[in-house]
């Protein structure tokens, strides 16, 4: 690869998980911010926002403080408006206690979302992490009880209660909780550079944080805790605070 190369492979569409590649050595910034190379390598990765700008511009660095900077157009996509009705009133409009309970899970969640380790497990792909029919698109708009909210960043897969659910792909687990207000049963994983994925509303949690697990693993089983109105699994992927489009992101749906 030529000393100025640098590499970007898939469309770059609103929602979507980008690889990169350069030079071992060389330095990347995407639209200012510095991201992580891979030291052997070259590799890199990062996100596409859900309503992410035309374009975005990523900068390479080299070691002599040289800069090339590359812009890339990024695809628009439209949403639609999902109706959701018969939540409890409570999930919808919480109370003070609540909400002082919704920030205090949330700062958790944050936390574990915002790891930079080194492994890059992420680049072996992803698979679904369970079967059943997809309920909740990502990106569309919700309105819950008749009331607008922001928009659904994941994929909603219904399935019974004990579906097994499996790790989308290797990853190690930084957040493993029981009974959280809007998620309830939920998982973090972490698969490297910033990458996470999330399984929500589990009934069952069977990890624990710290924890490593392989590519299909069982990590809990579908259930309808937190915020919910049946029996489904809310399935994430992130880039650090960012979050993707699953469909995406996965191999083809079983």
């Amino acid at each position: 690869m030529p000393a100025q190369a640098l590499e970007v492979n898939g469309a770059l569409t609103q929602g979507a998980l980008v690889f990169g590649r350069t030079v071992p050595g060389h330095e990347v910034e995407l639209d200012g911010r510095s991201i992580r190379v891979d030291a052997a390598s070259g590799l890199f990765v990062f996100g596409v926002d859900r309503d992410a700008s035309a374009e975005l511009s990523l900068v390479e660095v080299r070691p002599d403080g040289t800069r090339a900077d590359h812009v890339f157009a990024v695809a628009a996509r439209d949403y639609d408006i999902e109706r959701i009705d018969g939540l409890p009133p409570r999930k919808v409009t919480p109370n003070p206690a609540d909400l002082e309970r919704i920030k205090r899970e949330g700062a958790l969640i944050t936390a574990a979302r915002a790891h930079d380790g080194p492994e890059t497990w992420f680049a072996d792909g992803f698979i679904w992490p369970a079967t059943g029919r997809v309920s909740g698109q990502y990106g569309n708009q919700r309105i819950l009880n008749g009331e607008p909210r922001r928009p659904h960043l994941g994929i909603d897969i219904a399935a019974p209660a004990g579906t097994p659910v499996k790790a989308a792909a290797r990853g190690r687990v930084t957040l493993a909780e029981n009974d959280l207000f809007y998620t309830g049963g939920t998982i973090v994983l972490d698969h490297g550079h910033g990458v996470t994925s999330i399984y929500s509303h589990l009934q069952d949690v069977s990890v624990a944080v710290d924890a490593e697990v392989a590519q299909g693993e069982v990590i809990g089983t579908v259930g309808s805790t937190g915020r919910s109105t049946g029996p489904h699994l809310d399935w994430r992927i992130n880039w650090f605070q960012m979050r993707l489009d699953p469909a995406l992101i996965a191999a083809p749906r079983p």
